[in-house]
């Protein structure tokens, strides 16, 4: 089992995630690829916001209802990639 605490991806957020944010960018990605962010309640809107202006955002879904889109069967915890770093948070 995984201990690791997910945290959410605003920069300098180190608050437990509630959130994932599916994303995709159309020029890197294929199609049915997903990247993903966690987001806090406080960073949720920020965070989305951000990737929708892009036309990136493709999902938000609570953590505890997660599921990788490969295998739904098989939860994945999501990829952290902004921790610490990364969008900067209002």
């Amino acid at each position: 089992m995984n201990d690791v605490t997910p945290i959410c991806s605003a920069k300098g957020c180190r608050t437990t995630a509630a959130w994932v944010l599916a994303w995709n960018n159309p020029k890197l990605h294929t199609p049915d690829r997903r990247k993903t962010w966690l987001a806090c309640d406080e960073h949720r809107e920020h965070l989305s916001q951000f990737l929708d202006l892009r036309g990136f955002l493709k999902d938000v879904v609570p953590f505890a209802d997660w599921r990788d889109p490969a295998d739904p069967a098989d939860p994945v915890p999501p990829e952290n990639p902004a921790a610490p770093g990364g969008p900067a948070a209002s």
